[in-house]
């Protein structure tokens, strides 16, 4: 046979190898950052949504995990960020879920009292703080709100509601959880029960809940939205006990982050990018099996004090599944997902955090979704 025939075929056949090796490399290299996607809970902006907006590009192109809404923007201050009235909110994320194929968690605080995104200057249903809850104490009347608030979520499409705040009122004057009537109680058993209310109240009409801020917020005397925040010697380990109740009961799926620091559990990093805080005690201690979410790593305990990188690496490897990226604090960045998803595909191929931490991320986000009927990527 003709040599020079041999060495093309040769030739020939090495490309085609080197192709479908660069091929699979490309394959691997976007299930690893769709599933790194899936990690992330955006803010964005707009009352609706069409192909040129930014949120249409994560869902379709990049895949992200899901999205938050708010009515009021905080760097413009303005209103009408995303929430004018019921019909359009209902619009807005039926289209949102449709880009998405059945696959978007669609969040809100819709705690009642002062967080209340769903306002009734707006149209839709009243709402009362956990506080008065709280001071009422009265099982029926809190369930009559719960599933008031459950039922008004079920029918706008929207599918995760970050509440109830399981906040002790450990101090009057902390300006983020007592001031603002948060929290049922001082008293960890009516903490408890009310929050359980919530929860199965949510879970009826297919709502996913999420207790936070672990290990507990009440104590501070400073708000993690605007700098650090030191619980040292104001915590107590009381403020631990609804998490710990909730979590045994079996009906909590997700838990949210503080971003509190306290010396006692992390001498270094505050909870969300502490190990001991969220491996060894939310998950060994209390064992918790569901998904970690951060609270917004917008506010300023966090982004004051840390880099991007640094924060998502530390807070990953700290126990993290998801994280909320509100764009809502001081500035507004239209590419702060796709910063977030190159961020942590980079410390991934660095070794700074293992894929498998990775894939056991996206497997408890993907146990999640299925809960409230949406379709997994994978």
């Amino acid at each position: 046979m003709n040599k020079k025939y041999l060495f093309a075929v040769a030739v020939i056949f090495v490309f085609s190898i080197l192709i479908i090796y660069a091929n699979k490399q490309k394959t691997k290299e976007k299930v690893l950052k769709e599933k790194i996607a899936q990690m992330l809970i955006v803010g964005f902006r707009g009352c609706d949504v069409d192909t040129n907006d930014d949120i249409h590009h994560l869902i379709v192109n990049d895949r992200v995990g899901g999205v938050i809404l708010f009515d009021y923007d905080s760097p413009t201050k303005k209103y009408e960020r995303n929430i004018k009235n019921p019909e359009q909110v209902k619009t807005l994320c039926s289209k949102l879920q449709e880009l998405s194929k059945n696959n978007l968690l669609i969040s809100i605080d819709q705690e009642g009292g002062r967080v209340d995104r769903l306002k009734q200057s707006y149209g839709f249903s009243p709402s009362i703080s956990q506080r008065d809850l709280g001071k009422i104490d009265n099982e029926d009347s809190t369930r009559f709100f719960a599933k008031q608030s459950a039922k008004q979520l079920n029918s706008l499409g929207i599918n995760l509601n970050f509440a109830p705040c399981v906040d002790l009122i450990a101090k009057e004057n902390c300006p983020i959880i007592a001031k603002l009537d948060r929290s049922f109680s001082a008293d960890p058993l009516v903490v408890f029960r009310h929050s359980k209310i919530i929860i199965e109240e949510n879970k009826k009409e297919n709502i996913l809940s999420a207790i936070k801020h672990f290990p507990g917020h009440g104590s501070s005397l400073t708000d993690t939205h605007l700098d650090f925040t030191d619980v040292t010697k104001t915590y107590s380990e009381k403020e631990l006990i609804p998490f710990s109740m909730l979590i045994e009961e079996g009906g909590t799926d997700i838990v949210m982050t503080s971003h509190i620091f306290n010396r006692n559990f992390d001498s270094v990093y505050p909870c969300t990018m502490s190990y001991n805080t969220l491996t060894n005690i939310l998950r060994g201690k209390l064992h918790f099996q569901g998904v970690i979410i951060s609270d917004d790593m917008f506010m300023g305990a966090i982004s004051k004090n840390y880099k991007l990188k640094e924060s998502l690496e530390k807070a990953i490897n700290a126990g993290v599944d998801m994280f909320i990226l509100s764009n809502n604090g001081e500035k507004y960045d239209k590419d702060i997902a796709h910063k977030a998803i190159e961020t942590i595909y980079s410390l991934v191929k660095e070794d700074k955090i293992s894929e498998k931490t990775i894939d056991d991320a996206y497997n408890r986000i993907k146990k999640l979704k299925t809960k409230v009927g949406l379709t997994p990527l994978f």
